[in-house]
């Protein structure tokens, strides 16, 4: 076991409802590269489709304990958690038994605090890392609402196309009712412009939008279409294994810097 963290990690949900907008590959190669850069890392798969399980190399098979198991508190944080080929990367993985959490959790009242509880649980196991990002589904479920109850901020991935603002205010709405009823400390981290593609204007013009509108929330950092990070996960690794020298590794350390001094800074406030 490496050593634990200095202090309770951050807890950081990566959420959209709209689906294809880079949410998984964001959650992968962003863990990967706090990994890379020594922070000690856990990613929670809270999405049933379990694309973030696959994108590590967690075969079904292997995925004895997981998120849903969580939720029931049938098992531990430190149980569940399993290691990957990433150094520092660990991962609790889900499966399609998520799918049914809004109709069996429907009765629970507590049903909305439910990953709170296990991830904010001292001597729980969350100390060990300094990082825990959570990968929602693409909806805003029982789940995705669990997560932001559970985190410290959000980090919306918003694909670089038409209509790509539209659907960030709903999502806006939603971190609004969270904090006044569940988490008043929650808080947008940042906005990833995901796909961006610097030869076509719509891209641009998105950006310049988002910029405008959402000013520093937006992060500098814009996530490339890139050919490497399309092909990583059929290897099952993150792009930085994969092709460590390619667009897509860069603008995931460079996000992985910025998300890193934002988080200081909000810390030392």
């Amino acid at each position: 076991m490496a050593p634990k963290s200095a202090s309770f990690p951050t807890i950081i949900a990566i959420a959209n409802q709209k689906g294809g907008v880079g949410k998984t590959t964001t959650t992968i190669n962003l863990g990967a590269a706090l990994a890379e850069l020594g922070k000690r890392v856990l990613l929670v798969d809270l999405d049933p489709q379990g694309n973030a399980s696959t994108g590590l190399g967690i075969e079904y098979d292997m995925r004895d304990a997981t998120t849903y198991d969580l939720l029931s508190g049938e098992i531990s944080l430190a149980d569940a958690a399993l290691t990957t080929s990433v150094d520092r990367l660990e991962i609790v993985p889900a499966t399609t038994d998520l799918s049914s959490a809004d109709i069996e959790l429907g009765d629970n009242a507590n049903r909305s605090f439910l990953l709170r509880e296990v991830l904010r649980k001292s001597g729980g196991g969350a100390e060990d890392y300094h990082y825990i990002l959570i990968d929602c589904p693409p909806s805003l479920n029982i789940l995705t609402v669990n997560a932001m109850v559970a985190a410290d901020s959000i980090i919306v991935p918003l694909q670089s196309e038409f209509f790509a603002l539209e659907g960030l205010s709903q999502l806006i709405l939603t971190v609004r009712d969270v904090r006044q009823s569940a988490n008043p400390d929650l808080r947008i981290e940042g906005i990833a412009l995901t796909m961006y593609d610097a030869r076509n204007n719509l891209s641009l013009q998105v950006e310049d939008d988002a910029r405008e509108n959402m000013g520093d929330m937006v992060f500098k950092t814009v996530i490339p279409r890139n050919v490497r990070l399309s092909e990583a996960p059929s290897f099952a690794v993150p792009v930085l294994n994969y092709d460590t020298n390619s667009k897509g590794s860069a603008a995931y350390r460079a996000l992985a810097k910025e998300v890193i001094g934002r988080t200081k800074k909000r810390k030392a406030a």
